[in-house]
C-alpha cells in the first residue's frame, strides 16, 4: 500500500509539473507588455536629399576640410578661391553663393555674398574683382565688413575657424540689387532653392 501511494504521489507531481510548464508563457518570447517591440526604423524619403547629393561644389585651392591657402586670406593676397560645380538639377535658372564663418567671436561672419550667377555657369575663376557686378550679369552683395565681394579669413589667434562655401541652385534669378546682405539673400531665396552643395575649408593663426 505504501508503494502504491508513493507511485501515485510521483505521478501527480509529474502531472502538476507538466501542467505548469505547458501553461507558462515561453520565456524566450517577447513580453509586449513589459518589453514593447522596438519602433521600426524610419524609412527616409528616397527623393529627400537626392538633389543635394547630385550637385557638387569643389575648389582646386584646398581639399574638403583642408586649409585655405594663405593667398586666399587677409594674411596674403586675399584673392577669392577658384570654384567649380556640377550636377545642378534641370530647371536651374541661376546660382547664389554665400561664404561664412560660424566660429567668429562675434557670431556668424559672412565673407562673400554673390547671386544671380547664370544658370549655365559651372564655376567662378579665382580672384574675382570687388565690384557690384560680375561678368555674366551676377551681382555681389555686402559681407560682414560692409564691403562688396570677397574678404578672406582673418581669424584671431587660436583654434582654426571653419569657412563654409554654400552654393544654391535656384529656379530663376532673384533680381536683387547689388549690395544685398546674406540675410536679404536668404529671404529672397525662400521657395526658390532647387539644390544646395557646400565645401568647407579651415584657416587659423
Amino acid at each position: 500500500m505504501r508503494t502504491v501511494k508513493l507511485v501515485s504521489l510521483v505521478v501527480l507531481t509529474a502531472l502538476a509539473a507538466w501542467f505548469v510548464l505547458t501553461r507558462r508563457p515561453n520565456l524566450m518570447q517577447r513580453n509586449d507588455t513589459l518589453d514593447p517591440p522596438a519602433a521600426p526604423a524610419v524609412q527616409p524619403d528616397p527623393q529627400a536629399g537626392a538633389k543635394e547629393a547630385a550637385m557638387q561644389l569643389t575648389t582646386p585651392d584646398f581639399p574638403p576640410g583642408g586649409t585655405l591657402p594663405r593667398a586666399c586670406t587677409a594674411d596674403g593676397a586675399d584673392r577669392s578661391p577658384a570654384l567649380a560645380w556640377s550636377g545642378a538639377p534641370e530647371g536651374t535658372g541661376a546660382f547664389a553663393l554665400v561664404v561664412d564663418d560660424p566660429d567668429a567671436p562675434a557670431g556668424l561672419w559672412v565673407h562673400w555674398v554673390c547671386y544671380d550667377l547664370p544658370g549655365t555657369a559651372a564655376g567662378l575663376a579665382p580672384d574675382q574683382p570687388r565690384t557690384p557686378g560680375l561678368a555674366g550679369g551676377a551681382s555681389q552683395g555686402s559681407n560682414s565688413w560692409g564691403r562688396t565681394g570677397w574678404n578672406g579669413p582673418s581669424p584671431p589667434p587660436g583654434r582654426p575657424h571653419r569657412y563654409f562655401f554654400k552654393l544654391y541652385a535656384l529656379d530663376r534669378p532673384l533680381g536683387l540689387a547689388p549690395g544685398a546682405t546674406a540675410r536679404d539673400l536668404e529671404a529672397a531665396m525662400q521657395g526658390r532653392v532647387l539644390a544646395q552643395a557646400e565645401v568647407m575649408g579651415t584657416y587659423g593663426r
